[in-house]
């Protein structure tokens, strides 16, 4: 790579946005997104087939709703639980109070490789 008008830095960056669990992650090569629990082990690869959005320097595809033959593999980096959240419920003046704890499973995904149809 030499150095011109554009310098030495990549400028073009493949992205796409893909939808997991309801909801929707941009993504590029190399990202590490924080998702729901994936049921696969530690080490193995996901695909993603839910690709709403992708673009690739100034070509931009959208789905409708997703694009077809479009997929997102990544690899399960590690599986764990967030912070605990409490949950503290009463009713005013009745001396009922309720304290709950919540733990949200969660998986982090290295994104491997962006396929385009």
């Amino acid at each position: 790579m030499t150095a011109g008008a554009r310098g030495w830095y990549r400028t073009e960056v493949m992205y796409a946005i893909i939808e997991a669990d309801g909801k929707q992650y941009r993504v590029a090569e190399g990202d590490v997104i924080r998702c729901d629990l994936v049921s696969s082990e530690v080490g193995s690869d996901v695909t993603f087939d839910r690709v709403v959005l992708a673009a690739s320097d100034d070509n931009v595809a959208i789905g409708n709703p997703t694009l077809t033959g479009a997929s997102v593999t990544g690899t399960v980096l590690r599986q764990a639980k967030d912070k605990k959240i409490l949950v503290f419920r009463y009713k005013p003046k009745k001396r009922v109070r309720k304290l709950n704890g919540h733990r949200q499973p969660f998986a982090e995904v290295k994104i491997t490789k962006i396929t385009l149809p």
